[in-house]
């Protein structure tokens, strides 16, 4: 994936015999996948050609071939800036995470979608959710996220 480009979805099992695809791990945006629509699979621009929905899921077809597997990318410039108080998956990616008495509790790896909110999911295997009982501040410069004690089982 090039540092430039966010994922928005993995090309997934075939759909039909005409080259679509189930879309997995699927942007909530549905323009990203709307007929018309500019992807990067394995590096080279596509374009989405045919869009539907079937189980839920965004089926495509791109102008050319792509992998089984592959990531569906977009500019990070064609992003729209995210609302206050929200955030893009790969900008809390990378972050490290502390309480607010200064305790290091690791690295975010992943933000996962739980029953009721997101989930920060740390390099030491420590599940925070993403709620504000529990974050918080959000510092994108200064790259740390700022929680309140208690949710890390030390207390």
């Amino acid at each position: 994936m090039s540092p430039d480009r966010v994922t928005v979805g993995r090309v997934g099992k075939p759909h039909g015999i005409a080259g679509a695809f189930a879309v997995e791990q699927a942007s909530e945006d549905a323009e990203r996948f709307a007929v018309g629509a500019r992807l990067f699979v394995g590096g080279l621009e596509a374009e989405v050609v045919e869009s539907k929905r079937a189980r839920g899921r965004p089926v495509i077809r791109l102008d050319r071939e792509a992998p089984r597997g592959a990531a569906l990318e977009v500019d990070r410039a064609a992003l729209p800036p995210p609302k206050e108080d929200e955030y893009y998956v790969f900008q809390l990616v990378g972050l490290d995470v502390e309480r607010t008495d200064g305790r290091p509790l690791g690295r975010v790896v992943d933000v996962t979608t739980g029953v009721a909110n997101d989930i920060l999911e740390l390099d030491g295997g420590l599940l925070l959710p993403l709620v504000a009982a529990c974050v918080e501040q959000v510092d994108l410069e200064g790259r740390r996220i700022i929680v309140h004690p208690g949710f890390d089982g030390a207390d």
